[in-house]
């Protein structure tokens, strides 16, 4: 589709718009009523296209910005480009995709982790925070876990809710891939009880960390 204009997708895009769904994604920090599935399939003819991409995220428009992000190849964008891209995403799925389709994908993680994680703004340290998380099962040998599980220990209760997602996250890894420290994660989220009464639908793993990593330790017979 090399004639393809920005104008065009944004068009299409739009037409997909769906008031019901819209509401559904503002209660969860989204700005756009697009169906996440037929969003894919405006993307998925477009292929890899580093252009298009930059051009659909300077729109400033959600679900153009989601489209620009799945058509991105992750290691054309340079550290301070995902810096500047994470502090302006706005929308939770926008930051979701940017950290886990692009950023995980790259050669700058660990860079940014280690920025990120120590950042004021709590929605840019959760984004370390799930960087470190996937380090936790990756790339151990980067991170000082025990000193994780300290922090986490004393600042997790407290911490304003997505960066408290992320570092509960990274406390579930901690528990599920490093048996020597699987009875302190265990007890930790134990005692904290940071997402114990989360509302799960059936057939899905409770966020609540003990639940979690008992759950994935026993289907993993480890």
């Amino acid at each position: 589709m090399a004639d393809t204009t920005v104008e065009a997708i944004r068009a299409e895009l739009a037409a997909l718009e769906d008031p019901r769904m819209r509401e559904v994604n503002e209660r969860h920090g989204d700005d756009h009523g697009v169906n996440l599935t037929k969003l894919r399939g405006v993307a998925k003819p477009l292929k890899t296209d580093q252009d298009l991409a930059l051009r659909l995220w300077a729109t400033g428009e959600t679900p153009s910005r989601l489209v620009a992000l799945l058509i991105s190849r992750p290691k054309a964008y340079s550290a301070a480009d995902l810096d500047a891209m994470l502090r302006e995403a706005g929308a939770v799925k926008v930051h979701d995709w940017l950290v886990n389709y692009i950023v995980k994908k790259g050669p700058h993680a660990d860079e940014l982790r280690v920025l990120w994680i120590q950042d004021a703004d709590p929605v840019v340290a959760s984004a370390g925070w799930a960087l470190t998380a996937d380090a936790v099962a990756k790339r151990p040998e980067l991170l000082d876990l025990d000193g994780l599980l300290d922090t986490i220990e004393a600042e997790m209760k407290t911490a304003p809710a997505r960066k408290q997602w992320e570092m509960n996250s990274c406390l579930a890894a901690i528990g599920i891939h490093h048996p020597s420290l699987r009875a302190r994660a265990l007890d930790i989220g134990e005692r904290l009880e940071v997402l114990k009464d989360y509302p799960t639908p059936p057939g899905c793993t409770s966020p609540f960390a003990p639940i979690w990593i008992n759950e994935i330790v026993r289907r993993q017979g480890s």
